[in-house]
């Protein structure tokens, strides 16, 4: 692949795939700016990438459900440091697994809020200056659910089908500033916190990759690198990844791990 010396900006970047997409774009050579919610998680994985990669990090802790804390942290970069390259829309979660009568309301809102409004404020903010300089790439984190349903999955699905499509519509806004818009969509992902939050912290509800291989947050981190280091004038539009126990969204070999070493 490509070597890539960009600013890439990279939301949701304390856990998971966000984190591995830092953690591999530093190896790299690109300088980063590196936000969420936890401060303390943020700081730590600067000193690792600066010291391990001697790179440049920026870490901005804000909500990206928050749009006036959104708008505070993303207005309060300057100079080089604003002329972001590349965006990585990672942030994400689902909260809750019940039919839709016995549905949580809270959790509605939460999913709603982060996976599709958060993804809208920073986007909003980001990309006027990739118009104006005519040139930028916006990757947005997407879901095999944004591509298929399953049960008790309801409003989750419905957030990254509204992912999909609004990567579609912007890329549509925007292609004509030579801006590419591409989305990566992984099926069962470990490594990351995404059972835990959907389960409220319940560790064993939360034990669903036990009885096969899933994809790690490595495993995408290394296609949305793929994505990133096309030539100018490729635009990855969707990578739609799985493990290979997983047939698609809803059917899954589970007779074991068999890819374990």
């Amino acid at each position: 692949m490509k070597k890539l010396t960009n600013l890439v900006l990279i939301t949701g970047a304390t856990s998971g795939i966000g984190k591995a997409s830092a953690i591999l774009f530093a190896k790299k050579g690109n300088d980063l700016i590196i936000t969420g919610r936890r401060k303390e998680r943020l700081e730590k994985l600067k000193e690792k990438l600066v010291s391990k990669y001697a790179v440049k990090v920026k870490p901005l802790c804000f909500d990206v459900r928050n749009y006036k804390a959104t708008k505070k942290a993303i207005g309060s970069l300057k100079g080089k440091w604003s002329e972001i390259d590349i965006l990585l829309n990672n942030a994400g979660l689902a909260k809750g697994f019940s039919s839709i009568e016995e549905g949580e309301l809270e959790h509605w809102e939460t999913m709603i809020d982060t996976n599709l409004k958060g993804l809208l404020y920073v986007t909003r903010l980001v990309s006027p200056k990739m118009v104006k300089a005519k040139k930028g790439h916006i990757i947005n984190i997407c879901s095999t659910a944004g591509h298929g349903v399953y049960p008790k999955g309801n409003v989750y699905c419905a957030t990254k089908h509204g992912v999909e499509a609004l990567t579609r519509a912007i890329r549509i806004d925007l292609h004509e500033y030579n801006i590419r818009v591409s989305q990566v969509s992984p099926g069962h992902v470990e490594e990351t916190e995404f059972a835990k939050v959907r389960f409220d912290g319940d560790t064993q509800r939360a034990k669903i990759y036990e009885d096969f291989n899933p994809l790690t947050s490595k495993d995408v981190a290394q296609a949305v690198y793929f994505v990133a280091s096309q030539p100018k004038h490729v635009n990855i539009q969707d990578i739609v990844m799985m493990g290979t126990q997983q047939a698609n969204v809803t059917i899954i070999n589970r007779n074991g791990r068999i890819y374990d070493k």
